[in-house]
């Protein structure tokens, strides 16, 4: 406890020691310097990334930190020839939260989240003929909407901290093989995936742990074999129509969601094999700007109560989708409104969720200047009425400097998806220098 009243002095060292390493690494690389003359010098190789520091401190049920969390991320690109450049990124985190709390969190999630290393980004690309190519570890991105994931359906995550990070912090790069033409309409695109990535739960006890188990609980992370039938690969196709942005899209591969088996008695960790069929589209309206995304997804399993079924599961094809709108006022507002669901074709009543679950999504932000804006999102599940409410207030304090507070709640029926975390509502504050 005694370490507990330290927690104003650590915080205020951490953001301390988040801006010196930023300003350390000015120095060190030059990084005030022209870019276009440091390009020019070094062959067109470019340093850049960022430094923050990120504390939460989660209010309900047993108080506690749930993050003190300093991160480094750094990258390197350049290009290689005419048509060819490459690109190699790391990130490091080092989180007090875990060696702070050891009253609070299991030693398994302590260990699990004390500190963290990511290859970000380690590719190359280069043209032939009409084709581009991407060669390594990237991002492939196929959809994104306000909240959650839908037909992003190629990007592992990191789910420790739920769906509360950043996207283009929470998504996990995939060792990748990609091929892309590009016509004056049409987009064609090839994807390979020897060596997939998976989403990245945590540990039973964690804040956001996905199934309801207690700390401690052993569950096997049974990750598949290093084989052929186990890589990944699909193919899309986008193609502009009379101003409609439409693609579409079949991915067939190790589902980056585990599921959790019961074998023998043990509990285990395991991605089953899934194809996925969806279609994004968006259409600017003049004065908004109409979003939508429809996934089918044959091969998943869910949890079950019922006693006969083979590991506690239930197997289900499924259909998700999302319709939007993004309205901007003024150049100053910004209103977002969203319509989701999940139909289940293969319905069991003892899956515990309904034939269809449905929910919505409101996003309002304000602009104060060119420094301030206030946000506020809120998610809720229509069948179960729980929700995720998250107001934040985000400050550019420099071109390079920024800061934001905020708050992460959670409420509504125990057995759903935001209200499990009823007792996780949190305060949180981030600095961030970029260099």
């Amino acid at each position: 406890m005694q370490a507990k009243r330290l927690l104003p002095f650590l915080l205020t060292l951490g953001l301390c020691s988040a801006a010196a390493a930023a300003d350390e690494f000015d120095d060190l690389f030059d990084l005030d310097a022209d870019p276009a003359a440091s390009a020019d010098a070094a062959g067109s190789a470019q340093l850049g990334g960022y430094a923050d520091f990120g504390a939460a401190y989660t209010w309900s049920g047993q108080s506690h930190w749930s993050k003190l969390r300093a991160r480094l991320e750094l990258g390197l690109s350049g290009r290689l020839g005419a048509r060819s450049r490459y690109k190699l990124s790391a990130r490091a985190d080092v989180d007090g939260a875990y060696w702070l709390e050891d009253d609070y969190y299991h030693r398994r999630v302590r260990r699990d989240q004390r500190t963290d290393f990511m290859i970000r980004e380690a590719y190359v690309d280069f043209g032939a003929g009409d084709w581009e190519f991407r060669l390594g570890r990237q991002h492939v991105v196929w959809g994104e909407m306000v909240g959650l994931f839908f037909a992003d359906v190629v990007s592992a995550r990191d789910l420790r901290e739920f769906f509360l990070p950043e996207f283009e912090a929470l998504r996990t790069p995939q060792w990748a093989v990609r091929a892309e033409r590009f016509g004056s309409d049409t987009h064609f695109e090839l994807l390979w995936i020897p060596a997939p990535s998976f989403d990245d739960i945590g540990e039973p006890g964690a804040d956001f742990y996905p199934f309801a188990l207690p700390a401690g609980t052993r569950v096997k992370d049974r990750k598949p074999a290093s084989r052929l039938s186990n890589t990944n690969w699909g193919l899309r196709v986008s193609r502009l129509i009379a101003g409609w942005d439409l693609s579409a899209f079949h991915y067939q591969s190790r589902d980056v969601s585990p599921t959790l088996y019961r074998v023998d008695g043990a509990l285990e960790l395991r991605h089953d094999r899934i194809r996925q069929t969806g279609l994004t589209l968006s259409k600017d309206l003049g004065s908004m700007v109409l979003k939508g995304e429809a996934v089918h997804t044959h091969g998943r399993r869910f949890l079950t109560a019922d006693p006969a079924a083979r590991y506690g599961l239930h197997a289900s094809d499924t259909l998700d989708y999302v319709i939007g709108v993004d309205i901007p006022l003024r150049d100053v507002w910004r209103i977002n409104l969203q319509y989701y669901a999940r139909v289940f074709y293969d319905h069991d009543r003892q899956m515990g969720s309904d034939r269809s679950e449905a929910g919505m999504t409101f996003l309002v932000s304000r602009k104060f200047g060119d420094r301030l804006e206030a946000e506020l999102l809120y998610v809720s599940s229509l069948n179960r009425h729980d929700y995720m409410l998250r107001p934040k207030l985000s400050y550019q304090i420099t071109p390079e400097w920024r800061g934001v507070l905020g708050a992460d709640l959670f409420g509504g029926r125990q057995d759903a998806i935001f209200g499990r975390y009823h007792d996780r509502d949190r305060v949180y504050v981030e600095l961030r220098r970029w260099f």
